[in-house]
């Protein structure tokens, strides 16, 4: 068997299109990937990979290697949790099957919040729909900027924090497996499964030592550490957990465009555990640049 593709440098793992939530296409984020120096980024829509083809395309033209992947939703009783899956196969049928649910979960639970909303405010599905690009995964974000062009807020924060708050009463949650069947699906197809920014909620709400140990057993590769939005508290017991449990650190910025804050690029993953999931992977392979562009 030859040996693993090496990426040299900085990799972001853990980046959004306009095929989920996102605000730049496939292709866009690959040239920005390029501007800021990185190596290689990994395209994680949520529960999609549609955009994968374009994001190769743009591969040779922007000389940054491109690992394909998916943040995949699970929920843990009313936690939302979500999965990242790299080089897994977008053909399984397993998979394919449980993302094409989730999409239809959240497409219904879009529609059933907006009627909701639309009772108080100035707001309907086409305002939604202007929003989002053909035959992305809808979600709240998409309702976030449709309030926001309606002038009901400011920007997508302020919509989470207000109008789409659980306090609110107009959101719901729409259907997602359990971790431990995400981490099997994601192993099942070929992929290598990390848990994304597991310590957003604090030290205290980060997943139980006994759940871990499950995922472990099920296939967990690694955990998301490196991310803007996981506290320090818990980044310390998350690292304890990761060397507990014989688990990689990965590192990545859950890049939006402008539908979040977070900088492409800001935090990154070590070369050498890129390395790992790319000899792991056997779903699907990295698209690496021509030896003629690197």
């Amino acid at each position: 068997m030859p040996d693993a593709p090496r990426f040299i440098g900085a990799a972001d793992l853990h980046v959004h299109s306009v095929v989920s939530d996102g605000t730049e296409t496939p292709a866009a984020l690959m040239a920005e990937a390029a501007e800021v120096g990185l190596a290689a980024i990994a395209l994680t829509d949520h529960d999609a990979t549609t955009g994968w083809a374009e994001a190769a395309g743009a591969v040779d033209r922007t000389g940054v290697a491109l690992i394909p992947g998916m943040e995949l939703s699970t929920r843990e009783g009313y936690v939302s949790v979500h999965v990242l899956g790299y080089l897994f196969d977008p053909l399984d049928e397993d998979l394919l099957a449980e993302t094409a649910r989730i999409r239809e979960s959240r497409l219904t639970r879009a529609e059933t919040i907006v009627r909701r909303i639309s009772r108080d405010y100035d707001l309907d599905w086409d305002d939604v729909l202007a929003q989002t690009a053909e035959g992305a995964t809808i979600g709240r974000p998409h309702i976030a900027d449709a309030l926001v062009a309606r002038g009901h807020v400011a920007d997508r924060s302020a919509a989470f924090a207000g109008i789409l708050h659980p306090r609110m009463g107009y959101a719901q949650p729409h259907y997602a497996p359990d971790p431990l069947t995400g981490v099997r699906l994601i192993r099942a197809a070929g992929g290598v499964p990390v848990l994304a920014h597991p310590g957003t909620r604090g030290a205290e709400r980060v997943i139980s030592d006994a759940r871990l140990a499950q995922l472990v057993d099920a296939g967990l590769f690694g955990l998301e550490v490196e991310h803007p939005e996981n506290r320090p508290d818990a980044k310390r017991r998350l690292r304890d957990l990761a060397a507990r449990f014989d688990l990689a650190i990965t590192g990545a910025s859950d890049y939006h465009g402008t539908g979040k804050v977070n900088r492409l690029g800001e935090q990154q993953t070590a070369a050498e555990v890129v390395d790992r999931i790319v000899a792991e992977g056997t779903g699907s392979a990295p698209v690496l640049p021509s030896p003629s562009v690197e």
